[in-house]
């Protein structure tokens, strides 16, 4: 049986461990809880890059940094890399964006290869193949992503007016004098959002998804809808009542230690300077920001349970697949860090929850596994969903459907993650060539090596230090680990997927046909031909 329709919702900048079904102890998401319930969390999710662009690309394409090329925000993807929408038009899928992709168009490729930007052709090329429903990527007006969004419209036809509504309003306080308080600064991230909870960016976007179901009902196709908020990313701010609901007794405790400033890999002594980092290491910022984050989750919880609501009035909970998932994590503090970017749990590894319809599905509902998944395996398991014909040659990750239907022959050996830290002061602090700040982790499950180019290693062992507190990566007693991971990592460098323009089956059908096509190398006369051909006919 495959899906109907798919519901892919995407936060930004959401831990795996924020969700009461995940352990958090304090914040509810009572919503998000539902959907684990009703089909599979995976608590073993990672992204392909941690950091927003080259991860939505990695989910947009499903193939890895290394092989699609975004490798940091703002690093276009090139024209012609085909695109999750790309695979599910071809069957007559509605593929649409409500939300964030991050996705910066090949502006220069498009002019190189006179496509009209205003095209049909041009517009999906410049938006990740998605149909832009609703593309809102925040930062406005100013924003390199969206300069001109309908959010801000949206808020002025309701009275919320300025030059930046968005800042101005969904993400700045007001003071006791009337002044505006901007919620980029954390100082302000206790007090609430200027704008009206109906408001908010949330609620618009779920607003928008369930305007875009309702068409798409209507209009009889499949549908995917990438509803995709772009909290709780920060600005760290939260419309009313959601700004009050945790408190700074409900702040998980700091999960850092001494040792880790002690003999720091260089790389990680650069990140524990940035300025976002040494803001999380102040007193008191955690307990002011962190309660905002929390009801940033909770208020995105609340509008998942009015979605799952709509759905089941509109009659699709039946026909619908429900992924929820984020594109990183938050250190939030945690490691000395601020911001997401190195390979600690707190930031390569997401929530990921899938609700499939399919009766085939009924065995695993409510269960948890701990397989190895990675972003990249969304858009083959879509495309499996709707019918579609598997392309591996293209498609790097791997269909979850068989984990979703309980398989048990669905195994991986290790997820891959890169990172790309060119413009980051680390690569200013060692000197290090733009075209070597690269990082790569592999992680088996226990260990985690991260290789970073012209340096030593950084190696973690989550079975007996699950808080990743110390690094082995010059361990003498660890290099075996360190050889065999590196051979993992080597041998998954060694498969780029370049050639994605023709499968593996069309290889092996065109094997042995040139005599088929009377391209006689080789022969030496007409009577060698014609055996030839007459064994190939005695063949068949």
């Amino acid at each position: 049986m495959c899906a109907k329709n798919i519901l892919w919702i995407m936060c930004d900048q959401l831990r795996f461990d924020y969700l009461s079904c995940a352990g958090h102890p304090y914040l509810q998401t009572p919503n998000i809880d539902a959907l684990a319930n009703r089909g599979v969390r995976f608590s073993r999710a990672y992204v392909q890059s941690p950091i927003c662009g080259p991860s939505r690309m990695s989910f947009y394409t499903g193939r890895y940094v290394r092989s699609h090329g975004s490798t940091w925000n703002g690093v276009p993807l090139r024209v012609g890399e085909p695109t999750l929408g790309d695979h599910l038009s071809e069957i007559g899928v509605r593929t649409a964006l409500i939300g964030k992709t991050h996705m910066r168009a090949d502006t220069e490729g498009m002019a190189r290869l006179g496509i009209d930007p205003e095209s049909l052709i041009g517009v999906q090329v410049a938006q990740c193949g998605f149909e832009p429903y609703e593309r809102d990527d925040g930062l406005h007006p100013d924003g390199p992503y969206a300069p001109d969004p309908a959010y801000d419209d949206y808020l002025r036809d309701r009275g919320f007016g300025g030059s930046n509504p968005w800042e101005q309003w969904a993400n700045s306080a007001q003071g006791e004098d009337g002044d505006i308080l901007s919620g980029w600064l954390l100082a302000h991230a206790d007090k609430p959002a200027r704008v009206p909870e109906a408001h908010s960016e949330t609620a618009y976007m779920t607003n928008r998804a369930m305007a875009f179901i309702r068409e798409a009902k209507a209009d009889g196709r499949p549908w995917c809808a990438h509803l995709s908020y772009i909290k709780p990313h920060w600005p760290y701010i939260v419309p009313a009542p959601y700004h009050d609901m945790y408190g700074a007794n409900q702040v998980v405790p700091v999960v850092r230690s001494g040792r880790e400033k002690e003999n720091p890999h260089p790389l990680y002594a650069s990140y524990m300077e940035e300025r976002f980092s040494r803001v999380f290491a102040r007193p008191g910022v955690r307990e002011r920001v962190i309660p905002a984050y929390m009801g940033l989750i909770r208020q995105i919880d609340d509008h998942v349970g009015r979605l799952a609501a709509f759905l089941e009035e509109e009659g699709l909970t039946d026909s619908t697949m429900i992924v929820f998932t984020s594109d990183h994590g938050d250190y939030l503090g945690d490691h000395w860090l601020g911001e997401k970017e190195l390979f600690h749990e707190v930031s390569v590894k997401i929530p990921l929850i899938v609700v499939d319809p399919s009766r085939d599905a009924d065995a695993t509902r409510g269960t948890v596994t701990d397989a190895l998944v990675e972003a990249i395996d969304l858009a083959p398991t879509f495309l499996d969903a709707f019918g579609g014909k598997a392309k591996p040659h293209v498609l790097e990750g791997r269909s979850l459907l068989p984990l979703l239907r309980g398989s048990p022959d669905w195994t991986r050996r290790a997820v891959i993650s890169e990172y790309d830290y060119s413009q980051r002061r680390a690569r200013v602090d060692h000197d290090v060539p733009v075209a070597d700040c690269r990082m790569t982790m592999v992680f088996d499950g226990r260990w985690k090596l991260v290789h970073v180019e012209g340096m030593r290693p950084m190696l973690y062992d989550l079975e007996s230090d699950p808080e990743e507190f110390v690094d082995l990566g010059d361990d003498p007693a660890c290099e075996a680990e360190r050889a065999r991971l590196l051979g993992l990592m080597f041998a998954w460098a060694r498969n780029p997927a370049n050639r994605i323009t023709m499968s593996e089956e069309q290889i092996a059908a065109a094997y042995d046909t040139e005599l088929d096509a009377n391209i006689l190398i080789g022969y030496w006369d007409e009577a060698e031909v014609d055996a030839a051909r007459k064994a190939r006919g005695d063949a068949e």
